[in-house]
């Protein structure tokens, strides 16, 4: 099978979308498969060989100037490329602030829900005039439905069917000023015609953004998560005399939780069931949310904890998995209904226990791995318990992580994506192929 799959770039971020896009690439190519991973607005950041095409369209700086400056908008495309060459786009996304952040992006993300009416039309014939070129593509995979303005033209122009992703991008909708997310909504819902299957990354979010985006339920379709779990992953063995150590590793910022899990982990130690431990945490940090971790910081430092917190930085995937390894109980407690929760499923690769709250995609994913322990979402209390639950009860901790480790390689391998993903393709392949010619 031939495909096109975009992927939206997220500047110098570590992004799971980006990573579960790329991972699924890889995979179809080492099966034989011809897969074009092109990206869009700025190259990607991942942690594992990346499969990508080193051109990105949709330059972020491009289509920024295109937003806000009329004149942009008619530029050639040999000028275009100054500011569309990766090493500039990683450069300027290294240093903004607002690079993905929905209060800065509302009136671009409608202008680009609009599609060949919006202020970066242009774009979309680069595109286009750069595909005609190519041997043709059996199917086209948008990233997210925040692109769906690109499934009309795509789906014209190339004569193939359109699918897109749905994995996350609804907490960057409630993100946008409500007046952008009323008009970003509608747009959405104006372009589902186009595209011949929607694929959500868990049963959670299909049902969610079915109902969110008003989508005909026989066109969503699940392919679960799958990552890389090999034997390098395989659980660590405790050491001797090694503190309890609790763990965080996800984006730092207030939708991952980290806060609740301080606060947790301050009432589990200042109440006093567990003498010793550490609180240890590792993800990429924005600027802008830097004083959101100095405020974390400041109440551990207040309670008389802050010895026992380390902030590692972002990880690259030997520093991720030593990381993860070196921990007893991780959690990431989303405030919000988190559909992916990808290093969570990486804790439980390297056989470290999980307590999430249930909601999201967390209890389908506990439940199929057996690997961890939900507790009532927003409930501190009910985090802190069932931290000193696992950390009175080593028996089960461990079987636990056995059972996470078991669980993800039988549940969420990237070989189980891939098929699943197969299954979906071939689906929308084979209706339009027995579509009535229009």
């Amino acid at each position: 099978m031939r495909v096109l799959a975009i992927t939206a770039g997220a500047g110098a971020m570590y992004c799971g979308s980006c990573l579960r896009d790329n991972a699924l690439a890889a995979e179809l190519m080492a099966r034989g498969h011809d897969v074009s991973l092109l990206p869009m607005y700025t190259p990607t950041l991942t942690d594992e060989s990346n499969v990508s095409d080193p051109r990105v369209f949709f330059g972020g700086i491009s289509v920024y100037l295109q937003q806000h400056v009329p004149l942009f908008r008619h530029t050639p495309a040999i000028l275009d490329r100054v500011w569309d060459a990766p090493a500039v786009l990683r450069t300027v996304a290294g240093r903004s602030m607002s690079a993905v952040d929905p209060r800065f992006l509302g009136a671009m993300t409608v202008s680009m829900l609009r599609g060949e009416d919006g202020f970066q039309r242009k774009e979309i014939v680069k595109l286009v005039d750069w595909l005609r070129g190519l041997p043709p593509f059996d199917l086209v995979v948008l990233p997210n439905s925040l692109l769906l303005g690109l499934a009309p033209p795509l789906a014209r122009a190339l004569g193939r069917p359109v699918c897109c992703t749905l994995q996350g991008e609804d907490l960057f909708l409630d993100g946008l000023p409500a007046e952008d997310r009323g008009e970003s909504l509608r747009l959405i819902r104006s372009h589902r015609d186009s595209v011949a299957r929607f694929i959500a990354v868990s049963d959670f979010y299909a049902e969610h953004m079915t109902g969110l985006l008003d989508l005909p339920r026989d066109r969503v379709r699940t392919v679960p998560l799958g990552i890389h779990a090999g034997a390098e992953d395989a659980p660590r063995v405790a050491e001797p005399g090694r503190p309890f150590t609790v763990g965080f590793f996800a984006r730092i910022a207030p939708e991952k939780g980290l806060h609740v899990l301080a606060e947790a982990y301050a009432r589990m130690r200042l109440g006093g069931r567990v003498p010793v431990a550490r609180l240890e945490a590792a993800g990429y940090l924005a600027p802008e949310h830097r004083g959101y971790l100095e405020s974390i910081q400041a109440r551990l430092t207040a309670a008389g904890l802050a010895a026992e917190f380390r902030y590692h930085g972002a990880l690259d995937r030997g520093d991720k998995m030593r990381f993860l390894r070196s921990l007893d109980v991780a959690s990431v407690p989303t405030p919000y209904a988190e559909p992916k929760g990808l290093s969570v499923l990486e804790a439980m690769a390297c056989g470290t226990p999980v307590v999430q709250p249930r909601h999201g995609a967390f209890p389908e994913m506990l439940g199929r791995t057996g690997g961890g322990v939900l507790f009532a979402p927003g409930d501190v209390a009910g985090l802190a318990e069932a931290i000193v639950a696992l950390h009175d009860d080593p028996y089960r901790r461990r079987a636990l992580g056995a059972q996470a480790a078991r669980g993800v390689r039988r549940e969420y391998s990237v070989a189980r994506m891939a098929e699943r993903a197969l299954e979906v393709y071939g689906e929308a392949v084979r209706e339009a192929a027995a579509a009535p010619a229009s």
